[in-house]
């Protein structure tokens, strides 16, 4: 592209920056929905706590499954097309799960919903590399990543208030309209950079996902991206509210409030780092070093709440906020590597995090239902779900508390293990 065909610097915001951005806010709202809607979910359905997980992190593994053909298409047909076509699977699969009355359906629906938002993210940090300076990188992520939270915002209390007037179906039925709307917007509006795109077949491409699985640099990152960033999205996507009435023994709509409190704090920290990252930099901060700072806090915060020590709501507001800096790891491991590689380094790097989220999150179902003696479905540990205060603690939910316990005790250990080569990253070395 020609210097005198370039975008604007407007143009890079509205033609670039927002349409991945409404991609990326539908991903994350999709995410965490059921952490809301699961207790109307078990009550219609009458899981068992594996059994939500099971259904929750359809989602996750569909989504891991097309990180690898996601990041090889990235590369090859640009951002673009990719996102454009598959936030069409979106909004197919959220009506499917708006007509869902089986968990077979439901469960096949949220997978479809999970392969078609799976792209989201990485198509906008390789349309960012592509697009804007690499010093601004980091801060375009926390932009980027803003928005997801605001995504995960509107799926706590704005979604529990909304519930009453519209159902959960009614609310998947307003997201396959959203996702046809930004699907268009993306395929119409947003400039193409065809010099961009890797040639070669298919068997060059998986050189390079091997190139990038290989490289020390993705192995140093990996434990971090599934136990930290796929335990963060575990908790905020189906286990916080669970915790929050069974352990607090709050009703659920206190429980969304300390969701919708978590995704601010999320909301706020990405922000943050969206301004502060450059001027950061410029002092000796890195986002290498921002990152383990803030996950180093972030365990001393899932602590406290583990333990029961300290206000709640701050407690899960100040998580939000610290565990936001995750997400510079994208960029951070991107930048171990060439240009060409960009897609499928961040596609690589989000599998891990991903099939760590469906372990995380269906392994602390099935962990809980082992240790409390199994045999009680979700909907009788959440205490009937619309509860008063201390609902969660009748019957099912004092057996689950303690089981909620270890195993919370349980992430935060392989969290603390994990963070061990994130520690000594700084001495990685580029590859190439």
């Amino acid at each position: 592209m020609s210097l005198s065909s370039m975008p604007s610097r407007a143009s890079l915001v509205t033609r670039i920056f927002l349409p991945f951005a409404a991609g990326y806010y539908l991903s994350y709202l999709m995410r965490t929905v059921n952490a809301v809607i699961s207790p109307d979910l078990t009550r219609e359905l009458g899981l068992g706590a594996a059994d939500l997980g099971l259904l929750t992190s359809t989602y996750f593994f569909a989504f891991a499954l097309a990180q690898i053909p996601v990041g090889i298409a990235l590369d090859r047909y640009g951002p673009r097309r990719v996102e454009a076509a598959l936030l069409l699977l979106t909004g197919l699969g959220a009506a499917l799960f708006a007509l869902g009355d089986s968990l077979p359906l439901l469960a096949g629906a949220r997978a479809l919903i999970g392969l078609g938002v799976s792209a989201c993210l990485m198509a906008g940090l390789k349309g960012f590399t592509l697009w804007f300076p690499r010093d601004k990188l980091a801060s375009m992520t926390g932009y980027v990543m803003s928005s997801g939270a605001l995504g995960a915002v509107t799926a706590s209390a704005p979604l529990e208030a909304a519930l009453p007037f519209i159902g959960w179906r009614g609310a998947f039925w307003v997201v396959a309209v959203l996702a046809v709307l930004v699907a268009a917007t993306i395929f119409f509006a947003m400039p193409e950079k065809e010099a961009e795109h890797e040639g070669g077949d298919l068997q060059q491409a998986l050189r390079g996902v091997g190139e990038v699985l290989t490289a020390a640099p993705f192995r140093g990152f990996a434990a971090q991206s599934a136990f930290f960033t796929g335990g963060f999205m575990a908790l905020q996507g189906l286990w916080a509210v669970p915790w929050l009435m069974e352990v607090n023994g709050y009703s659920r709509a206190v429980a969304a409030d300390h969701l919708l409190w978590l995704n601010i704090g999320m909301l706020a920290g990405q922000l943050s780092i969206g301004a502060w990252a450059m001027p950061l930099a410029a002092r000796g901060v890195s986002p290498l070093r921002l990152m383990q700072i803030g996950l180093f806090a972030s365990m001393a915060v899932e602590a406290l709440i583990v333990v029961q020590v300290g206000p709640t709501l701050a407690l899960w507001c100040l998580l939000g906020a610290v565990s936001a800096t995750g997400a510079q790891m994208y960029g951070v491991l991107a930048g171990y590597f060439p240009l060409r590689l960009a897609g499928r380094v961040t596609t690589c790097i989000n599998l891990v995090a991903f099939v760590g989220a469906f372990g995380v999150q269906w392994g602390l179902g099935g962990l809980v239902d082992g240790l409390r003696g199994g045999g009680m479905s979700a909907a009788t540990a959440l205490g009937g779900a619309g509860g008063g205060l201390g609902a969660g603690r009748g019957g099912g939910g004092r057996r689950a508390a303690p089981a909620r316990g270890v195993a919370f005790a349980l992430l935060l250990g392989a969290q603390a293990l994990s963070f061990i080569p994130l520690a000594r990253a700084g001495r990685l070395r580029p590859v190439g």
